[in-house]
């Protein structure tokens, strides 16, 4: 029997919200059944393991964080330049830090990736395919920078994001500010 997928997905919203207020401790097949407001073992149900369980909190994460079609195809017609791949980076950080608790709980499975492999081995495959997707995207656009560009700009996102979400360094310097330095320093 097939299962509901828009339950399915809200069963995944409930664990990202537990992952991301409790940490990787507090995910539980239990805990995402209270969240969610469904009786004991639904989510089981639905995700058999706790592997499982991560497996379609990754899924969910990818769905939650994907650019519109629309903001691609407006990305990808633009006059290719460092103003456009600002737009594209400031685009994907709104993105991320609109939706704080997903963007917290992506940091809580890979902080759990470091002490799992199974883990790794989910979110790394995840994160490579963006990756790869951020590369042919920037390529297809004709947007400066390649491959090493893209992941400079990955290292450095990831870190403001951290920042931004947490505990700001300089909470009074806008994001968007630091996004067109990063921009400056990075594609000369």
């Amino acid at each position: 029997m097939a299962k509901n997928e828009s339950r399915r997905r809200a069963i995944a919203d409930a664990g990202l919200a537990v992952l991301a207020r409790e940490g990787s401790r507090g995910l539980t097949h239990r805990a995402v059944d209270v969240a969610a407001g469904i009786p004991t073992g639904t989510t089981s149900n639905y995700f058999r393991s706790r592997d499982a369980l991560v497996a379609g909190l990754v899924e969910r994460i990818g769905e939650r964080l994907a650019p519109t079609p629309d903001d691609l195809r407006r990305r990808s017609s633009g006059v290719p330049g460092a103003a456009l791949f600002a737009d594209y980076v400031r685009d994907i950080v709104r993105r991320l830090t609109d939706d704080r608790e997903v963007t917290l709980a992506l940091f809580e499975l890979r902080l759990e990736s470091s002490r799992r492999p199974e883990v790794a081995a989910v979110l790394g495959a995840w994160q490579r395919a963006g990756f790869d997707g951020d590369v042919a995207f920037n390529a297809a656009a004709g947007l400066p920078g390649g491959r090493r560009e893209i992941a400079l700009f990955h290292y450095a996102i990831d870190g403001l994001l951290l920042d931004r979400l947490t505990m700001p360094i300089d909470p009074d310097t806008e994001t968007d500010a630091i996004i067109d330095d990063l921009v400056a320093g990075l594609l000369r």
